[in-house]
């Protein structure tokens, strides 16, 4: 009498496989907006970061040539800024676009008002509400 060796399969199913990639979907479903929103609130996050170190820059720029009125250059106010910093290439160049962010403006205002931001999107107002800015404004 021989016996006759029995098959080993060996891998998944189909059905299986089918399970197993609807639940990767099901939670990249899930996890998908809540990053987006992360990132946009992180983008407002060094927005705002930027208007404060603009403020100030142009606070000590006002104190050390005793301005009260008028609005400053921005490349005068470079000068208070951290070198090789994307905030510091863009007012060098006395330009205050920033190309990082769809076309985000930064507005110096005069000495008395905060600085402010412009721009598509500036506002990013399905990641943080309107007292997110204060005491700055965006646009």
């Amino acid at each position: 009498m021989t016996l006759k060796p029995t098959r080993v399969l060996k891998g998944f199913t189909l059905v299986e496989v089918m399970i197993v990639v609807t639940i990767i979907s099901f939670l990249a479903v899930l996890a998908v907006p809540g990053l987006v929103r992360a990132r946009k609130r992180s983008q407002a996050t060094i927005i705002l970061d930027n208007l404060r170190l603009i403020d100030g820059s142009k606070d000590e720029y006002a104190a050390e040539f005793g301005k009260v009125t008028g609005t400053p250059d921005p490349a005068s106010i470079s000068v208070y800024l951290k070198r090789n910093i994307g905030l510091y290439n863009i007012f060098s160049s006395g330009n205050s676009n920033d190309p990082k962010f769809r076309n985000i403006v930064y507005s110096l205002n005069d000495y008395q008002t905060p600085p402010a931001v412009n721009g598509a999107n500036a506002t990013f107002s399905d990641a943080v509400d309107t007292s997110f800015w204060s005491p700055y404004s965006a646009n």
